[in-house]
């Protein structure tokens, strides 16, 4: 469900930017960036590399991208 909500045009004008460079559209930067502060808040330990690891390895798995991993 879509909802409106007001940002700033400076936060609005970054997320474009950056939303070309990974190719996400508007709403996904908006998106991907309060996935991401959420997990910084809830993990404030975490380095954000490891954090955004997490992230792509959950996406995989919801994608059907998985291997089981071998130890050793």
């Amino acid at each position: 469900m879509a909802t409106a909500v007001r940002i700033s045009e400076e936060l609005l004008n970054e997320a474009k930017r950056f939303g070309r460079i990974d190719h996400r559209s508007l709403a996904g930067q908006i998106e991907h960036w309060a996935r991401l502060g959420k997990c910084v808040e809830e993990n404030p330990d975490l380095p954000y590399s490891l954090i955004k690891e997490i992230l792509i390895g959950l996406d995989e798995l919801e994608q059907g991208e998985k291997t089981e991993y071998k130890f050793g």
